[in-house]
């Protein structure tokens, strides 16, 4: 299995050895996420083609390295799976995987393959590099500074309803659950430009990674429901405020940042603002509010 994906990879991609070799930039330093995708947790075979699982896999990681700013280099992929899976779903996998690894420009570096006794696992670590000192944390919002997403938010937790319904939607009009674009050169933009003060992606749904930007930076926040980039109705605010696996960028600017309304063909949407105190809430267009609760995804939660 390992010299038959070796030989479909490009040139100097290091598998064969005990270890990697992977240079970086002079003047960068590393960026390392790593990330799980487990059948029935993260994606199910009989709703996800073989290629979305891989693509998305891979996106999960992506999307970490672009919420610091940084520029992804390199990926490591170990993958269990059972005796009794058809070699074609592997081969559906590696080709959604490598498609997107193409698209960024990352090389697949090495990884594991093993038995799994029930399930598909696939485990990633991404390798990105920043300039150094110059990674765009959680911990830098301060009060005044104003809320932004990238994109539009609820999307994806959309198809996912549409298929807990028991129906097959066409991937092509469904993109964002099944072949999400972490974005990268976004956050890119904006760490060189200096703009986010503090960012994060929304894979966890926008309640929750709020949360963790308000956590880590000492601050709270409000959220104004009717610039929420979403879906019409009530489902679609529900959608954009808890909903995961949209892989947009939530970041916080200083007032005096001039934010541009497109950032790498992204559309930019101010939605909010960081206030003194720990709370968060969300206010409606009559400028009532009221607590705005974590309901994304939490692991035990």
């Amino acid at each position: 299995m390992i010299r038959r994906l070796a030989g479909s990879l490009p040139q100097g991609v290091g598998i064969g050895d005990d270890c990697a070799v992977v240079a970086l930039p002079k003047g960068h330093e590393p960026l390392v996420t790593t990330d799980f995708s487990i059948e029935n947790v993260h994606f199910r075979r009989e709703w996800h083609p073989a290629d979305s699982v891989g693509w998305r896999c891979l996106a999960r990681g992506l999307s970490d390295i672009a919420a610091m700013g940084g520029d992804p280099r390199a990926v490591f992929l170990s993958l269990a799976f059972p005796k009794e899976l058809p070699q074609k779903w592997v081969n559906g996998f590696f080709s959604g995987f490598l498609k997107l690894a193409k698209q960024y420009e990352v090389q697949l570096a090495g990884g594991d393959i093993a038995e799994s006794p029930a399930g598909v696992l696939a485990d990633i670590v991404v390798l990105g590099s920043v300039p150094k000192g110059k990674s765009v944390l959680r911990s830098g919002a301060r009060v005044g500074d104003f809320v932004y997403v990238t994109g539009t938010l609820g999307a994806s937790v959309a198809t996912l309803e549409v298929l807990r319904e028991g129906k097959k939607p066409r991937r092509s009009a469904h993109r964002r659950h099944f072949y999400p674009e972490p974005r990268t050169k976004a956050g890119q933009y904006l760490r060189k430009n200096r703009l986010a003060s503090a960012m994060t992606d929304t894979s966890d749904g926008l309640s929750v990674d709020l949360a963790h930007i308000c956590e880590e930076s000492g601050v709270g926040a409000v959220i104004y429901a009717e610039s929420l980039p979403r879906l019409p109705g009530r489902k679609g605010l529900l959608a954009a405020l808890h909903g995961g696996e949209d892989y947009e960028l939530l970041f916080t600017a200083s007032p005096k940042a001039k934010v541009p309304a497109l950032i790498a063909g992204v559309h930019i949407t101010r939605i909010g603002e960081i206030l003194d105190g720990k709370a968060i809430r969300i206010a409606d267009a009559q400028g009532r509010s009221k607590p705005l609760q974590p309901e994304g995804w939490q692991h035990f939660g």
